[in-house]
Order: C-alpha cells, then sequence, then structure tokens
C-alpha cells in the first residue's frame, strides 16, 4: 500500500512540476464564454491532418481535424474552407458529395472537446461537432504555418467512470491516469483522454457547448 501511495505522490509531483515543451504554436478559443489558451501540437496519419490542443487541472482536449480528397498531395493541407461534419460519421458519401458539388470547399474538418470535471478522471464533458453548416478558415502563413479561424456548437455529453472499472482497476487505474497526466504535461500531447471505450459510462444529461473566437496557428515543419 506504501508503495502505491509514494507512487501516486511522485506522479503527482511530475503532473504539476512540468511545463510543456516549447514552441512557437498559438491557440486559444473561448469554451462556454471561458478562456482556453495554450500551445497546440499537429500530429499526421495518413492523409489525416489534426491539431490537438492540450492543457491539465482540469484535463482538457480540443483536437481538431482537417482532411482534403484532393489536396495537392505536396502540401501539408491547403488554405481554404473547410466543412465540419458530424464527428461520429465524418467520411461519408454524403459529406464527400457536398464538397465537390457546391465547390466552395476546400474539405471537411471534424471538432472534439473534452474537459474533466472531477478529478482523478473520474467524470468528462465530451463535445463533438455536428452537421450544422459550421466551417474553418485556414490560411498558410509565409513560413509555411497553418493559421485558422473557427467557431460553432458542440453536441455535448456526460461521461461517469463505471463503478467496476474503478474497483476492479484499483489503484494501477489511477496511477496510469497520473501517468496519463504527466504526459500531457510534459509533452503538451493528449494522453489516454477520451472517455469512450475507456471504462466510462455516458450519462442521460447533455447540453450544447459553445466555441467562440477560435484560432490557432501552428507551424508544419
Amino acid at each position: 500500500m506504501k508503495s502505491y501511495l509514494v507512487v501516486i505522490f511522485l506522479l503527482w509531483t511530475i503532473t504539476t512540476s512540468f511545463a510543456q515543451l516549447a514552441n512557437n504554436n498559438t491557440f486559444s478559443v473561448g469554451v462556454d464564454g471561458k478562456d482556453f489558451v495554450t500551445q497546440p501540437r499537429r500530429i499526421k496519419i495518413g492523409a489525416y491532418w489534426w491539431i490537438t490542443a492540450n492543457a491539465i487541472k482540469p484535463d482538457k482536449s480540443l483536437r481538431i481535424w482537417l482532411y482534403n480528397w484532393n489536396r495537392d498531395k505536396s502540401t501539408a493541407i491547403d488554405a481554404g474552407t473547410y466543412l465540419v461534419v458530424d464527428a461520429d460519421k465524418p467520411d461519408t458519401k454524403e459529406n464527400k458529395r457536398k464538397v465537390e458539388d457546391l465547390g466552395k470547399y476546400k474539405g471537411i474538418a471534424v471538432v472534439k472537446y473534452v474537459e474533466e470535471i472531477r478529478e482523478p478522471r473520474m467524470e468528462y464533458h465530451v463535445g463533438k461537432s455536428q452537421n450544422n453548416d459550421e466551417t474553418i478558415e485556414v490560411k498558410i502563413a509565409a513560413d509555411g504555418s497553418i493559421e485558422a479561424n473557427f467557431s460553432g456548437k458542440l453536441a455535448g455529453s456526460y461521461w461517469k467512470e463505471k463503478a467496476t472499472a474503478t474497483v476492479f482497476g484499483g489503484l494501477g487505474r489511477i496511477v496510469n491516469k497520473m501517468e496519463d497526466k504527466a504526459k500531457t504535461s510534459a509533452t503538451g500531447y493528449d494522453s489516454d483522454i477520451d472517455p469512450e471505450g475507456n471504462g466510462y459510462k455516458k450519462q442521460d444529461k447533455n447540453d450544447v457547448i459553445i466555441l467562440t473566437n477560435g484560432k490557432f496557428k501552428v507551424k508544419m515543419e
């Protein structure tokens, strides 16, 4: 028992001591009227690019995926207007047809927000983009950075850790949570923050999360 408590204490010390690795990226957005400001990171898997903006105390993560079916393969992402779509069903034939037929969109975008509302990662508030005809404007700066502006509404839901996950996970689950917090604090990347499929149950309560005056600048090199 004492060894577990020592580990937990050390991991907590790590999460409160580390600062994110410095970079010149910027990110800010109002989430239900509260400012969320941090240094984002960018990730690429295949043809998908996304921006991940994270913080701790409480844990927060806002991710924006950008995808263009017809982009110039020599570039990271094309400048233009991206249509924000349903986060659970983004890459559909209907969305692709809408982008191609209208001709005013470069591609699609997905937005997802996750916030810890009871520590340590016992409960979450999650927001997902929908098909609301919202857009994200992307520009390419002279230095090759991606700059974007966005606002919108996310379908909000609440998640609570299952009693079985808490009981059977025990102190080992708590240690894993603290390790994930430490990783986010040290690197700026989200670490296992999504509640879905991770021992949490969706609650009956739903709401709308409002994003306002969102903007970011991320170096793509």
